[in-house]
């Protein structure tokens, strides 16, 4: 990969008007100049259209018209642009200067790479860890590596992760196309994750760039149509269904059973179950598209290992279930 390889940046937004003009500040302040900025905006009905339409210089919109979903809109932008490497980058997301120079760099020294994970902060408090890579369990659980914690010397050194999220992250574009994109069923939560699994099945990894993205969290979730629960406790079932192999199956048990008492204790069991009803409605489709192309089992056993999120964090941190979590 060249060192001026073109790079593009793709922002989702729904209903993000208050954050846009800080987000698009933060991306034409930056030390490497993205070749193409696209915003995808899904339906907002807040007047972030007249935000964006009254930008100096353009930005480039591209509107749906309504909510498709996160991981609709970001293939949407995918598809939109032809550079080589694209960005994800939240509406409710502050990139440090040197954020895109960094995560490009990165990638251009791992040509085994497909993604770069960043180092996610608190936008009002950035001693507050956010995210600073995705791992995947075999219960099904996926961590936020630093969720919540004072950030810590350890995080500032470079290295692997085995997803990126979404809200702020690089992608080599045609590795994500050849993977089928952001998986468009699960609209919100999780998608980044599934994504993150097809490309180490495909041979690729991920690596872990300390670039920080200051991030407000929780965004515009709370107007969603289902609780923040609800989501991921369907798409984390979704995800397990679609490709964790059978004899993982106690493993995801026993989590369900910890998140179920966990939801009643905290008077929340109504959106977890909630979130299991809206995965089982959604099984039958799941089931066909895993017969039509099974998983890897032997590769699976591979990129996720029993003991694997050990293989990357020294610390222990929150499972994305137990928080809210990302975008």
């Amino acid at each position: 990969m060249s060192a001026d390889v073109a790079v593009a940046v793709v922002i989702p937004n729904w209903n993000g008007r208050d954050w846009l003009p800080e987000c698009l500040d933060s991306i034409a302040a930056q030390t490497l100049a993205p070749a193409d900025v696209v915003v995808v905006d899904n339906g907002s009905t807040d007047g972030s259209l007249d935000v964006l339409a009254a930008r100096e210089p353009p930005v480039r919109t591209l509107a749906l018209g309504r909510n498709t979903g996160f991981a609709h809109a970001a293939n949407r932008g995918l598809e939109a642009s032809d550079a080589e490497l694209v960005a994800m980058v939240n509406t409710d997301v502050v990139l440090e200067p040197d954020w895109l120079e960094r995560m490009v760099a990165a990638l251009h020294a791992h040509p085994e790479a497909a993604s770069v994970a960043s180092k996610m902060v608190d936008l009002k408090d950035p001693g507050v860890l956010y995210d600073a890579g995705d791992f995947l369990r075999r219960d099904g659980a996926c961590e936020q590596r630093g969720r919540f914690e004072r950030d810590y010397p350890e995080l500032d050194e470079p290295g692997e992760a085995f997803s990126a999220c979404a809200g702020a992250a690089l992608y080599r574009r045609d590795a994500v196309l050849a993977a089928g994109g952001f998986p468009e069923r699960y609209f919100a939560y999780l998608e980044d994750v599934d994504l993150g699994l097809r490309l180490q099945l495909r041979g690729w990894t991920c690596r872990y760039e300390p670039a920080v993205a200051r991030h407000a969290g929780g965004g515009t979730s709370e107007r969603l149509e289902r609780p923040l629960l609800a989501w991921v406790e369907r798409n984390t079932l979704l995800l397990v269904a679609r490709w964790f192999p059978l004899r993982w199956a106690p493993y995801v048990m026993y989590r369900q059973a910890g998140w179920a008492w966990h939801a009643l204790r905290g008077r929340r069991l109504r959106s977890h179950l909630e979130g299991a009803a809206a995965a089982f409605r959604e099984l039958p489709a799941v089931l066909r598209e895993r017969r039509a192309d099974p998983p890897d089992r032997a590769r699976l056993a591979q990129v996720i290992p029993p003991r694997s999120i050990s293989r990357w964090r020294r610390r222990p941190s929150a499972p994305r279930r137990a928080a809210a979590t990302s975008r």
